[in-house]
């Protein structure tokens, strides 16, 4: 047996693997790094987060991903070498998270990467006929394995896609994993670029559980302060709490088939950007809008489309459990717009459930690369959009 393979099976069969998790959502903000002790598989998962760092993006860095992302036309050779340059980044910042964290690299097994999204694409977005769901990752698994010496998995997406899914969103399989309790039923609520959930029925049925997007979480706004204010995000709401809600303006936001549409169904910024906010200007007759006003009825947009969402789901009154993770989670504003509009639900994080919420994307990509190393795919049964798979891809290091 080649040594590498033999490595690889030793170990999948360790009682308590040692795996770093890796996320880098549409935000950019940078490499969320989660290094997870994980010991089990399916639904006797424990999972505890051992250390915890966002490895920070350059300004130069940031603008060469934003020059590939969500854009139908691109520079091919500059896709070509980003996809290396973006894993040697990542290999970069590892290996300088774990001489700070003081271990060694052959202290880990396992590094699960979910790499950088540069487009989505499921048919609901392209309707293209004689063409499938698509979305892209890059970030090559392949050098972050050679440049950290790390097993690692990657590239998750493609199975879900190949299975029947639209490659998106994934957290239905590590929320069911991590966070499914009896007798309780469950919202996990993901405030991210795009805003998803995932619903966990309190009776552990695995063929009830689903995970959707919604709509906008924070893409648009970012992108709106990066534009005209040049700062990464609205830090504390300051700008949108400074501004004043057009309500004809948000009507014409949310006159949008995407989010008529029955769930699951998944979204991006491809839709969901500075081009969809002039269009809804210009149908609304408010180009000449201050700034400060644009802000607050995008953050008015978000929160209205996730509690939709929820009601669509649960109905009007709807009560439940919500733990918030994401970047959104941080906005008071859209927090508390959304526990105005479901007044009867428990707004919570996961920090209550003992997973930092900042770090939970990071560690479901973990949680995932331990079920195809070591679990089973789990019965989802007909379920659209939840194909019973397990994924990413395995890169040896030599």
């Amino acid at each position: 047996m080649n040594i590498q393979i033999q490595n690889l099976y030793n170990k999948a069969a360790k009682p308590e693997r040692l795996i770093i998790g890796l996320m880098s959502g549409t935000s950019m903000d940078g490499l969320d790094i989660a290094l997870c002790s994980v010991k089990g598989f399916g639904p006797e998962t424990d999972i505890k987060i051992l250390e915890f760092k966002t490895g920070e993006y350059t300004n130069e860095f940031r603008t060469k991903i934003k020059a590939i992302f969500s854009k139908e036309q691109v520079d091919l050779q500059l896709v070509c070498l980003m996809n290396e340059h973006i894993a040697n980044v990542h290999a970069q910042l590892i290996n300088e998270a774990l001489e700070e964290w003081t271990y060694k690299n052959e202290q880990i097994d396992f590094i699960a990467s979910h790499g950088q999204t540069i487009f989505h694409a499921p048919k609901s977005l392209h309707k293209l006929e004689n063409y499938p769901n698509g979305t892209l990752q890059i970030g090559d698994g392949d050098h972050i394995a050679v440049k950290t010496g790390i097993i690692t998995l990657s590239d998750f997406r493609q199975k879900h896609l190949a299975a029947g899914g639209e490659g998106a969103p994934l957290a239905v399989y590590g929320d069911f994993l991590m966070f499914s309790k009896s007798g309780e039923n469950r919202i996990m609520l993901n405030i991210g670029g795009i805003a998803n959930f995932t619903y966990l029925p309190g009776n552990l049925n695995a063929s009830e559980i689903f995970s959707t997007d919604v709509g906008p979480g924070n893409t648009m706004m970012d992108q709106f302060m990066q534009k005209h204010y040049h700062q990464f995000y609205d830090k504390n709401a300051t700008v949108a709490t400074s501004g004043k809600l057009n309500e004809t303006l948000l009507s014409v936001l949310l006159n949008c088939d995407f989010l008529e549409m029955d769930f699951p169904k998944t979204t991006g910024p491809e839709l969901f950007n500075l081009d969809y906010l002039l269009s809804a200007q210009k149908q609304s007759s408010t180009e000449n809008l201050k700034p400060k006003d644009l802000m607050a009825t995008l953050c008015h947009f978000s929160a209205e489309t996730i509690a939709n969402a929820i009601k669509k789901c649960f109905g009007n009154e709807a009560k439940a459990q919500i733990y918030m993770s994401g970047g959104g989670m941080h906005n008071p504003l859209l927090v508390k717009l959304l526990k105005g509009k479901i007044p009867q639900s428990n707004f919570l994080t996961t920090a209550d459930l003992n997973i930092n919420p900042d770090a939970k994307e990071a560690v479901l990509f973990a949680v995932l690369a331990n079920e195809t190393l070591c679990g089973k795919p789990i019965d989802f049964g007909s379920r659209k959009g939840v194909p019973s798979v397990c994924m990413g891809k395995i890169s040896l290091p030599a």
